[in-house]
């Protein structure tokens, strides 16, 4: 397992109150966390110090950044995960990283969507997930519980041996999010579930501490988050987790759309926003969430939408499924809020 950190450097922050309003934020969704976590998200594709100093950038100003990831071919894992503390360890952010758009519909199809049992007994025992996201989230939860572990004791969770010069006096964590992208936003949304239906017994995590972790978790966001369970599955999911899980969906992305109805029956659950493009004035309303594709060639035209998107005179060509719809870039445009044209705070 491969982990690195980062530290953020310190720049002048677009939310300079950043950590006390996640920590004190009321019931989701949250118009300047849901923008700051889908910046989180669309950042994980690069790597720590990137994230580090993105998040920094925002208002968690001289932020621990931890890296956790798993990567085995012949197991179809590459789990991916960054664990963000606040300076000041009130706070902690979860973000898991996606699978690149332009090879998202191959990851799909491709890798192990048969659905597989979950045999706990918080669950239903018609209860199914998507093989390849439950192996991936599994692959990374131990260490991932364990630094979380560390962070509810107002410890760091960055490696013992960096060496750091502005160490603040031990806070207790007080508020988690997690979040992703994709494959990343699946991640998320499964690793939320399994803290209540499959907690970790491993090494030094002790019994109680899933449930604490629990008793911190604000909320998990998502974007183009694609199906991850049956219905038995989402229909426990929502009793168990509430409405704590918010998927944000821009236009006709495919990706929430899959796996498409020959894989097998699956189902979302959690609140669903979607956005409906309308020229400059686009919105963000409550919806009905996605179902599976029932036609095998709206999957096998939606990257054409990729290229159709980049001519002009085939830019207005709707797509029931689109890949371009899927690109983390429109989701950034469409959560930015009003006063800022960019992440950047400009």
């Amino acid at each position: 397992m491969k982990g690195e950190s980062a530290v953020g450097p310190g720049l002048d922050p677009v939310y300079p109150s950043l950590t006390d309003h996640l920590a004190g934020a009321g019931k989701p969704p949250d118009d300047q966390i849901r923008f700051v976590l889908a910046v989180c998200s669309a950042y994980a594709y690069g790597d720590v110090r990137t994230v580090a100093t993105i998040m920094d950038r925002l208002g968690l100003t001289r932020n621990r950044c931890r890296m956790v990831s798993e990567y085995v071919d012949a197991l179809f894992l590459t789990s991916t995960a960054f664990l963000i503390q606040s300076h000041d360890r009130r706070v902690a952010i979860l973000c898991y990283r996606g699978t690149p758009p332009t090879s998202a519909i191959t990851w799909l199809t491709d890798f192990e969507v048969e659905p597989v049992a979950i045999r706990v007994p918080a669950l239903s025992p018609e209860a199914r997930v998507h093989g390849g996201f439950y192996r991936n989230v599994r692959s990374t939860r131990f260490k991932i519980v364990e630094l979380l572990q560390d962070a509810l004791a107002g410890r760091s969770v960055l490696d013992s041996t960096t060496n750091l010069e502005d160490e603040p006096p031990a806070h207790d964590l007080e508020a988690l999010y997690v979040t992703g992208h994709s494959l990343g936003g699946a991640s998320a949304a499964l690793l939320g579930a399994l803290l209540v239906a499959e907690p970790v017994r491993y090494g030094a995590i002790t019994p109680e501490t899933p449930a604490r972790i629990l008793e911190r978790l604000k909320a998990v966001y998502t974007y183009g988050q694609p199906m991850i369970g049956n219905p038995g599955f989402a229909i426990a999911c929502d009793g168990l987790l509430g409405d704590k899980v918010i998927r944000y969906v821009y236009a006709n992305d495919v990706v929430p759309q899959v796996p498409p109805k020959a894989s097998g029956s699956f189902q979302h659950f959690g609140q669903e926003y979607r956005y409906t493009p309308a020229g400059e004035h686009g919105r963000w309303n409550p919806s009905r969430p996605r179902r599976q594709l029932h036609d095998l060639r709206q999957l096998a035209t939606a990257p054409l939408a990729i290229v159709a998107k980049s001519l002009r005179l085939t830019r207005d060509v709707p797509f029931r499924a689109s890949l371009a719809d899927h690109l983390p870039q429109y989701y950034l445009d469409a959560l930015t809020p009003d006063h800022l044209r960019s992440e950047f705070g400009d």
